[in-house]
């Protein structure tokens, strides 16, 4: 589905896992700029949004799911991640309950999938899932002028507050840096009738996903179906932090959760690229990166994008034991690595 927030001038539909929102309006690193500003909103109407009802509805997904739910207040926002039985994440929930209904949104495509397993695991509770993504869109920005609740429900919108990069009061984290880069760091989603969307956005100024990676890469902070495989576990990306409730009942793939935490580490590390942008040209979403031209890949970068100060930078998923103090290279194009999870 089309945002109709395409039909802004300049706008430049992105393609791939974007597509059906604006990469950018025409100059992506004012639009960041204005992003870290304050002063402009990201279409994310791509997303999915499906609520869940019923006496049950927190505690079923307690018991489901990564996080500590069944006491979550009304209004406050947590994010919760579905795993297979081997502890792959498959689901990434952003989480904000009103004290009837329990709204989630998440990446673009899943919606379907997911309102199918949770029906699949309905049983005889007392919940209702329903998938609302036509009938809903989703806006991203950095929380400016807070409106209380009361006020923004007045207008239908919900909104979540993005963790990130809090670590939760029983989880943990696998970086080792003393601040974090993301510290202070405040976005949040507004869950927005579909029909109110153009409104909502009102005379801001839009931004588009261009801006909106490059602001989450330098804050190290993961997204599902970029940095994320069929083999992903949380660990790999630092996403205990926000995450992972350590010490919750049982759900499925919390034997991986436990097992690598407290017996092993993770196969793989997600690190922070400054990428050598002399050729004007980035590498590909996807490209292998080596320790050596002409050597076997040791990664991939995940999300690349142009930094309206940090230049071209990549967040990546490498081996853990790649030697830390090493360049690598995606192609002809050198990269510097930072570590965000410690080897």
């Amino acid at each position: 589905m089309e945002s109709p927030l395409l039909e802004h001038p300049g706008a430049v539909q992105a393609d791939g896992y974007d597509a059906g929102v604006a990469a950018h309006y025409g100059d992506p690193l004012r639009e960041q700029r204005l992003l870290e500003q304050g002063l402009a909103v990201v279409d994310l109407s791509h997303r999915g949004v499906v609520t869940v009802t019923g006496p049950d509805r927190l505690s079923w997904l307690h018991s489901m799911t990564t996080q500590q739910l069944t006491d979550l207040a009304p209004y406050t926002s947590a994010e919760s991640l579905v795993l297979s039985p081997h502890g792959h994440i498959e689901h990434d929930l952003h989480i904000v309950d009103d004290g009837e209904t329990t709204w989630i949104t998440l990446e673009p495509g899943t919606s379907t999938a997911l309102v199918e397993w949770l029906n699949s695991m309905r049983f005889m509770l007392r919940v209702e899932v329903t998938d609302l993504s036509d009938a809903y869109a989703v806006l991203g920005e950095p929380i400016g002028n807070e409106s209380l609740p009361a006020e923004r429900e007045a207008r239908g919108v919900i909104a979540w507050r993005d963790p990130w990069p809090a670590i939760g009061a029983d989880t943990a984290t696998y970086s080792e840096v003393e601040e974090h880069p993301a510290a202070g760091r405040a976005w949040r989603e507004l869950i927005v009738p579909r029909e109110q969307l153009v409104e909502e956005v009102g005379d801001r100024h839009l931004a588009g996903t261009w801006a909106a990676d490059a602001e989450r890469i330098s804050a190290w902070r993961p997204r599902l179906g970029k940095e994320t495989d069929h083999r992903t576990i949380p660990h790999e990306l630092d996403w205990l932090r926000t995450a992972v409730h350590l010490h919750k009942g049982c759900y499925r793939g919390q034997e991986t959760i436990a097992r690598v935490h407290n017996l092993g580490r993770p196969p793989r590390r997600l690190v922070f690229l400054h990428l050598d942008g002399s050729g004007h040209v980035l590498p590909d979403e996807g490209a292998e990166l080596v320790k050596t031209p002409g050597e076997r890949p040791i990664g991939r970068i995940t999300t690349v994008a142009r930094h309206a100060v940090d230049g071209p930078i990549a967040l990546a998923v490498i081996k853990r034991n790649t030697p830390v103090d090493i360049q690598l290279y995606a192609g002809d194009i050198a990269a510097a690595q930072t570590p965000i999870v410690a080897p």
